[in-house]
């Protein structure tokens, strides 16, 4: 359903109030998730951790994620996005600080299960809370503008941590452990100002004007009555063969995500040989070429009112980089081709969240997105486990990368494979 020009403005108002703020907030919690992507190009070395410890570590941190995702996401219903998200960023905060006291493999370990833990729940609830605010035919662009923070992150990540890596030695830390310290502090900071300026839903959005908050509860309501197929419980959703189907596709997608994600800093370090300043510099490119094709993907998905061939494509091109990185060793070649893997593994994400709350409703959409994004958030485990494994077996990434080049092949397949499980035949759109 096209927009009435009031109805496309209240929303635009509501993108300029929401998304940048939800944005910044994204961009630390991405950013405390994988800057120990940038920590490792010292760390590993000061605690003599290989590959395989590396990587184990950096996964370990989705298993405790996975397991609190949808008791916390039910619990944000309960108390509101505003109460429950502070919740989050602030105890994520502390606990990312914390890998500033990392001393061994095990105390690795157990740090990166405690941010898990504590991250549980944050981008399910952001999913769920931009459905609240913006009907189907606003949310691929909408959601992959704020996801695009995963990018963002990357190329602000970069720079920033190699200005903190260079503060090794100062004060007695190692540099590393300054952009553990440093960067889990904004977090905190977030956190209680979410308190303070994010609204629960558009009726206490005091910014919007009497006509704008009519407007928008009504398209919203609207939107709603016309699935007829949504299901608004958590039995009714779990009972759908669709939301497994999308927990398998997102699954395939994350392997790859944070296969790439958690070892781009040490892919280009092969590369180029760089310095770990260097290195954390040019790390950047790849990120800002994913920002940029994620949000022309995510508005063309709109556009069109297509998500299927749209999340293929994008894995498509993300394999076909992730399998030419692997095939060269020319510094130059391979950042252009882990770029286009970045492009494509990052472009799938708007499309694919556009889908889930076509068909899910209520408490249905709280746990069902907080399934999906739990199931596929085993990959976060499995991808950068399945990196560091292969690449001290092998002695490069050259096998890891194929490997998460087929994952991506396999999700193209369930992607075009998906129906509308609700309605017959019909073409996921």
């Amino acid at each position: 359903m096209t927009p009435t020009a009031e109805e496309a403005n209240a929303f635009a108002h509501i993108r300029r109030r929401l998304v940048p703020f939800l944005f910044v907030l994204y961009v630390v919690s991405y950013l405390d998730r994988v800057n120990v992507g940038f920590a490792a190009l010292q760390m590993n070395r000061d605690l003599g951790f290989s590959a395989s410890v590396y990587g184990f570590g950096a996964g370990i941190f989705f298993l405790s994620y996975v397991l609190f995702e949808v008791p916390s996401n039910l619990i944000m219903v309960r108390t509101g996005a505003r109460r429950w998200i502070a919740r989050i960023m602030i105890t994520w905060g502390f606990a990312s600080a914390g890998m500033m006291f990392v001393h061994d493999a095990t105390s690795f370990y157990a740090m990166r299960f405690v941010l898990g833990l504590a991250e549980a729940g944050f981008f399910p609830g952001m999913v769920l809370y931009l459905t609240q605010w913006f009907p189907a035919a606003e949310r691929a662009r909408t959601i992959a503008s704020f996801m695009t923070a995963t990018a963002l992150a990357g190329v602000v990540g970069g720079p920033m941590s190699a200005m903190l890596l260079s503060l090794d030695g100062a004060l007695g830390l190692r540099g590393w452990q300054w952009l553990f310290l440093l960067e889990g502090a904004p977090a905190v900071l977030l956190g209680v100002l979410v308190l303070r300026v994010l609204p629960d839903r558009p009726d206490e959005a005091t910014w919007l004007t009497d006509d704008e908050r009519r407007l928008v509860t009504a398209r919203l309501a609207d939107d709603a009555a016309r699935a007829p197929h949504a299901h608004t419980t958590m039995r009714a959703a779990l009972a759908t063969p669709r939301l497994w189907a999308l927990a398998l596709l997102y699954l395939t997608i994350v392997i790859a995500f944070y296969g790439v994600g958690f070892f781009t800093p040490q892919i280009l370090s092969g590369l180029t040989g760089g310095s770990p300043v260097a290195v954390a510099l040019l790390s950047a490119v790849p990120y800002m070429c994913a920002a940029v094709a994620m949000v022309y993907v995510g508005i063309h998905s709109d556009r069109v009112d297509e998500r299927r061939w749209h999340v293929a494509g994008s894995a498509l091109a993300g394999a076909v980089g992730l399998a030419c990185t692997g095939l060269t060793s020319h510094p130059l070649v391979g950042l252009l081709f882990l770029s286009l893997a970045a492009a494509g593994i990052w472009s799938t994400l708007g499309p694919f969240w556009a889908i889930p709350p076509a068909f899910l409703r209520g408490t249905a959409a709280a746990g069902g997105i907080a399934i999906i994004n739990s199931v596929g958030n085993v990959g976060g485990f499995i991808g950068p486990s399945v990196m560091g494994f292969v690449k001290d077996q092998t002695g490069d990434f050259t096998y890891a990368l194929f490997l998460l080049a087929s994952t991506l092949v396999v999700a193209a397949g369930l992607a075009l494979g998906l129906r509308d499980h609700a309605g017959g035949a019909r073409p996921e759109r």
